[in-house]
């Protein structure tokens, strides 16, 4: 696997002044910010060719089938990249839930019928609060063959955002059932308890197998590489601060983009447009995966 950071003794970048993240300890990788990849592009020439196109994030899921390497989208759809390690800085995480009819969520053709892009708020079929849902409670899952479960019938999410050392977008991961407790310790130990943002430290997400006796699926692990340390913090914050701001403002629009029932369409750039059922009409709801659910068909590990 190639690593997603440049040495920075060697000479193929060079900080410049307003993005000084190059790290004084030698034995340290650095993380490029887009602000620092060399760039023979100015935004004049690429302007008038990315006008009325828009961008996505790329889409990273938790594999099936207890495979443990991530699938990373690229330039060619047919040949995409294979990792074992995601490698980077989560620039923003939030809670994310989406209800199917029964199974219906192993179909990847099939949209949701109610979607929460912030695991409080439901929009489409029962729709409302997520706390008071019945959906949203244990035992009420069922499985590829309509069998009852332990679970949740709504799954409960988590996307993460994280840039790559080098990279202009950064990609979206979206944690199924079984990764979230993983992720909340590691949130806990690593950011919480040390009062430490997550866009200031480099992280890395890997891939466990997990066998329950009736199904192999895998769940992420989590570790941190490195902290970000004196001139690393401020550009790394101001990135991270706009970032952050642009997404919520996306995803504030969602509710009344909904209520309007207009075209079908992403309601904020990465996110695939899915139609949801809204009181017997189909309205553009986005879905918070965009894919097959794997390894979420039990109760989570209390």
């Amino acid at each position: 696997m190639t690593n997603n950071y440049m040495n920075p003794n060697t000479n193929a970048m060079t900080p410049n002044a307003m993005n000084p993240a190059m790290p004084a300890d030698p034995s340290v990788q650095q993380f490029i910010l887009p602000e620092m990849v060399d760039d023979s592009f100015s935004s004049e020439d690429i302007g008038e060719d990315f006008d009325g196109i828009r961008l996505n994030f790329r889409k990273v899921k938790i594999p099936g089938g207890g495979a443990l390497q991530f699938e990373i989208p690229g330039d060619d759809p047919e040949n995409p990249d294979y990792v074992k390690y995601v490698e980077g800085v989560i620039l923003y995480n939030h809670a994310a839930s989406a209800y199917w009819s029964g199974g219906s969520e192993y179909d990847e053709n099939t949209a949701p019928l109610c979607s929460s892009m912030d695991g409080k708020q439901g929009i489409g079929t029962p729709g409302g609060a997520c706390a008071a849902c019945p959906f949203n409670q244990y035992g009420t899952a069922t499985d590829s063959k309509g069998n009852p479960t332990k679970g949740k019938a709504c799954k409960n999410m988590r996307q993460l955002y994280i840039l790559r050392s080098g990279e202009y977008m950064p990609i979206q991961l979206a944690l199924p059932p079984t990764s979230l407790t993983n992720f909340n310790e590691f949130m806990n130990n690593v950011f919480v308890n040390r009062r430490r943002p997550t866009w200031a430290s480099v992280v890395q997400i890997g891939l466990k197998r997990v066998d329950n006796g009736a199904n192999t699926y895998s769940v992420a692990t989590f570790r941190k590489l490195q902290d970000f340390v004196g001139e690393q913090i401020p550009p790394m914050k101001a990135y991270a601060a706009n970032f952050r701001e642009q997404l919520k403002q996306s995803l504030e629009q969602r509710p009344m983009i909904a209520d309007s029932v207009v075209e079908a369409e992403p309601i904020f750039d990465g996110a695939p447009a899915y139609r949801t059922v809204v009181q017997g009409s189909e309205s553009p709801i986005v879905s918070p995966y965009g894919g097959v659910i794997d390894g979420d068909r039990d109760a989570l590990p209390m």
